[in-house]
């Protein structure tokens, strides 16, 4: 087949630390390659996979002319080269499908956050034609439900060749984890005050948001909690540096306060058999399978005690889980499925 993976230009493909679902289109691209697929790649500048790379945009820009640009851009291409395509797949704002939407030529919009319906309704009011939507959980897809349209729910993935399995850590001693951006929504406070409670060492992994609200929330309530012994920060990491991380913890916590929709740090914890904890909102409990590759809880008290049962769970079975589930090959196969269907 003749692809064409679309991004919006914020984040390069891959991201060296930041940036979920932008891994997830690297994997893709590099699956779909590998499977003898001709494979055409639009995103930001700096990109780098084995797919054909147009970029277009600057990296970092996102204002209402940024948008308004890269639309117009991608409309100019689109005239050019739309015929080149078999399926085009969107995981950039809908709105940079609007040039080819009256086309009769397969397109999927695939959605990592709560889906807007108006926006839907516009591209039905616009005469639409073989338009499928996905989501990386049911969560995100029932947000979309109300504007109708075909769904399909395709998880995030993480690359299980770049991620080792480590069966040896002692569940008691060995220090938790959290991985993700310090944002209050992503409940490092929670994590934090579950470790303080139980005496346990917690490791903090991520980058420190750009927005003034989150940098005064890491200001005031994470910052100071930091005293280098029981709960350190060692900063953003790479893939290299989760396997270490990941790979020597009891577990890591995911304590979130909004509707997770599915996070790519959770497949990297399970592929290196680390176990997670997690307040069971948006798209977590598809990821968990409670009482086998982790635990689901509501409260601060809950996810302590589930800390003290982490010896129950087999480090293996999480890895297995998450090759199954999880992993490039999983998600490549169930998107390579998606757009034969499509074609068919």
């Amino acid at each position: 087949m003749r692809i064409l993976l679309l991004m919006d230009p914020l984040i390069r493909v891959p991201p060296e630390h930041y940036g979920g679902i932008e891994r997830v289109i690297a994997d893709l691209a590099n699956g779909l390659c590998d499977r003898g697929h001709e494979v055409t790649l639009w995103a930001a500048p700096g990109s780098n996979t084995t797919a054909r790379l147009h970029p277009f945009g600057r990296e970092g820009e996102w204002t209402k002319w940024s948008n308004l640009r890269n639309t117009l851009v991608l409309a100019w291409r689109f005239w050019q080269n739309g015929e080149k395509f078999d399926v085009v797949h969107n995981f950039g704002r809908l709105a940079y499908l609007t040039p080819i939407l009256r086309r009769n030529l397969p397109k999927v919009q695939t959605y990592m956050r709560t889906v807007n319906p108006a926006n839907m309704r516009r591209a039905k009011a616009l005469g639409a034609k073989r338009l499928h939507y996905t989501a990386v959980s049911s969560a995100i897809r029932d947000s979309g439900k109300p504007a109708g349209g075909k769904w399909s729910v395709i998880h995030n993935c993480a690359p299980a060749g770049q991620y080792r399995l480590n069966v040896h850590v002692n569940s008691h001693a060995a220090p938790l984890v959290f991985l993700g951006r310090l944002e209050r929504c992503k409940g490092v406070h929670n994590a934090i005050a579950a470790a303080r409670r139980l005496g346990r060492a917690l490791r903090i992994a991520g980058n420190i948001s750009s927005l003034p609200e989150e940098r005064e929330y890491f200001r005031k309530e994470i910052e100071p909690q930091i005293d280098g012994k029981l709960i350190t920060y060692i900063g953003p990491v790479n893939n290299e540096q989760k396997n270490e991380l990941l790979g020597t913890a009891a577990a890591m916590l995911m304590p979130v306060e909004w509707e997770e929709p599915f996070p790519i740090v959770l497949p990297e914890a399970l592929l290196c058999g680390c176990p997670v904890i997690a307040f069971a909102r948006g798209g977590m409990p598809e990821g968990i399978d409670h009482g086998k590759t982790g635990f689901l809880c509501n409260t601060i008290e809950e996810l302590c005690g589930y800390i003290g049962r982490l010896w129950e769970l087999d480090r293996a079975y999480c890895r297995a889980e998450a090759e199954r589930r999880f992993s490039d090959s999983a998600i490549v196969t169930a998107y390579e499925s998606l757009y034969r269907s499509l074609l068919s």
